[in-house]
């Protein structure tokens, strides 16, 4: 049976038909004052604020039904004991096998591989030391300066949002990224730094991926322009970190330079795994270990906590609720923190990449919505944008907004005027983020009466009822921001647990790099466009 057709899907659906889809926040909160406190959960310095969402206790509990119909707490289990839950490709998926730092509390296939875990952790810590410390070298015996991390995907956004959102942290490398396949990213670089005192990671799971080795042999010849000695050149300025030894020794990197990570692992989990990197390079090994530290008290959270008062099951379930039974398929990512700013790229990959499928474990097509469009942005800046059409557009969004209550970082500006300003800053962006989330929620209603007469008009008409979660975290740091990303992962399995899809597989991405290459033959290589579309021939032939 379809889990559409399921008896807690049945009632669910008979709950939003009976009203309350239709029912007006304002209304709720009206009703019930005390809402804000019963629909949030704390979590040590994260704090959950789920109460402006289209739901009441009658929803919850067909939630969490429908939660246990579809056997949720066991596949948790199976999920962070290391049984295979990626069905397709026959692995586990054991991301929080990597933040069990002290390898309490861990069984099963997860309690397997603490000790290679702790192998690369330690050769990683070896490595990041030695270049925080000034004591590797380049081909001329100057100390390296700058570090280029190459990558895509997962070996790219989650390194880059981690070292971008931990600016408090002074690291004594430059760090930089690249990612794109085109070149622009890696020519503007290479022009501003300096062959002598440059390191390059090049970070792939596969150790095959098109754009990372195409930037990859743009720098080693950019270095030739400058090194001779080939041998020199790969263990003074290239660092490997794969599940492929054998690819990287192919492309030239010696043993000692290569980081390993695992299959089980997937590409948007890896930041946890050696492909973090540069995020160590950023905050130390201490700070990279308290990070893996918060992921694992929101895995032990997610773990053994009751489902009700579970943050990732709560969030996916009311996501669910939003998507399948009130027709919501759009979710904003909406930090208020300019540190943030990469996190709802990170996320939309995350969300998308998983459960972006349309087929169930079974080989099925579903008859269901499964994974809603997610973008985002810092705050303000999305508030001079697309803000407009949650305000006033003609279809429902669900947003997340995500805050830390504190900023511990301003008191590296020296002079109290400037430090008392930063913090008034603050203040303002922590207003505008609640003020927005409230009036997503009441629409009208939250037009102080002394300006009423002058919203009187259907240009300035906002009808509210968009739902939303509020996320605050104490302070933003290595520790918190590994608890939120740890519940956002979490949180993606549960909804795809309700779906009965496979999250940790993503062949449609692997078909796009396959006719990528078929079609890059053509246009370098001059073989036949006959065999393609005639739309694509025609693109391929005005290229030529």
């Amino acid at each position: 049976m379809a889990v559409n057709q399921s008896p807690a899907w049945q009632k669910l659906s008979d709950l939003a038909k009976s009203g309350i889809a239709d029912k007006h926040m304002q209304s709720w909160f009206s009703e019930d004052p005390a809402r804000a406190d019963r629909y949030a959960i704390e979590l040590d310095e994260i704090f959950l604020d789920y109460s402006k969402n289209r739901i009441d206790d009658k929803v919850l509990a067909g939630l969490l039904d429908l939660a246990n119909q579809q056997d949720l707490s066991n596949w948790i289990m199976r999920l962070v004991t290391g049984e295979i839950v990626n069905d397709t490709e026959q692995r586990p998926a054991l991301h929080s096998a990597l933040r069990a730092v002290t390898g309490s509390g861990v069984t099963g296939y997860a309690a397997e591989v603490q000790l290679d875990v702790e192998s690369q952790f330690t050769k990683m810590a070896q490595i990041v030391n030695k270049i925080r410390a000034g004591h590797w070298r380049g081909y001329s015996g100057k100390p390296i300066t700058d570090v280029v991390n190459i990558g895509v995907g997962g070996s790219d956004l989650g390194p880059l949002m981690v070292t971008h959102a931990l600016q408090v942290q002074q690291s004594p490398v430059r760090l930089h990224f690249i990612s794109s396949i085109d070149g622009t990213q890696t020519s503007n670089l290479l022009t501003t730094l300096n062959q002598e005192t440059t390191l390059f990671v090049l970070a792939s799971k596969s150790f095959t991926t098109i754009d990372t080795l195409s930037n990859a042999e743009t720098a080693k010849d950019w270095l030739e322009e400058r090194i001779e000695r080939s041998q020199t050149l790969m263990a003074q300025h290239f660092i490997g970190v794969s599940t492929r030894p054998d690819k990287m020794s192919e492309w030239g990197i010696p043993t000692e330079n290569q980081l390993l990570f695992w299959d089980w692992v997937g590409g948007r989990y890896s930041m946890w795994s050696a492909i973090g990197f540069p995020i160590a390079l950023k905050v130390g090994m201490k700070g990279f270990f308290q990070m893996l530290e918060g992921a694992n008290l929101m895995d032990e959270h997610f773990a053994t906590a009751p489902l009700a008062q579970n943050i990732p099951v709560i969030m996916g379930l009311v996501d669910v609720w939003n998507i399948n039974f009130l027709d919501i398929h759009a979710k904003a990512i909406l930090p208020y923190d300019a540190r943030l700013k990469y996190l709802p790229s990170y996320f939309e990959q995350l969300v998308m990449e998983s459960n972006g499928k349309s087929v169930n474990r079974a080989g099925e097509k579903v008859s269901y919505k499964t994974c809603p469009i997610l973008w985002g942005e810092v705050g303000p800046n999305a508030q001079h944008a697309f803000y407009q059409l949650l305000h006033q557009g003609t279809q429902a969004v669900m947003s997340d907004f995500i805050v830390p209550v504190e900023r511990d970082d301003f008191e590296q500006h020296s002079g109290a005027e400037k430090d008392a300003s930063l913090h008034k800053q603050h203040h303002l962006a922590l207003a505008n983020c609640f003020a927005q989330s409230r009036v997503l929620m009441l629409g009208d209603a939250a037009i102080p009466a002394s300006l009423k007469a002058s919203y009187d008009s259907p240009f300035k008409h906002y009808a509210g009822n968009q739902p939303s979660n509020t996320i605050m975290l104490k302070t933003l740091s290595a520790k918190t921001l590994g608890m939120l990303v740890a519940l956002y992962e979490h949180k993606t399995f549960v909804e795809s647990v309700i779906w009965e899809i496979n999250p940790f597989d993503q062949w449609g991405v692997e078909l796009g790099k396959l006719i990528a290459k078929e079609t890059y033959a053509c246009l370098a290589e001059g073989v036949s466009v006959d065999s393609f579309d005639a739309s694509t021939q025609a693109l391929m032939k005005r290229v030529k």
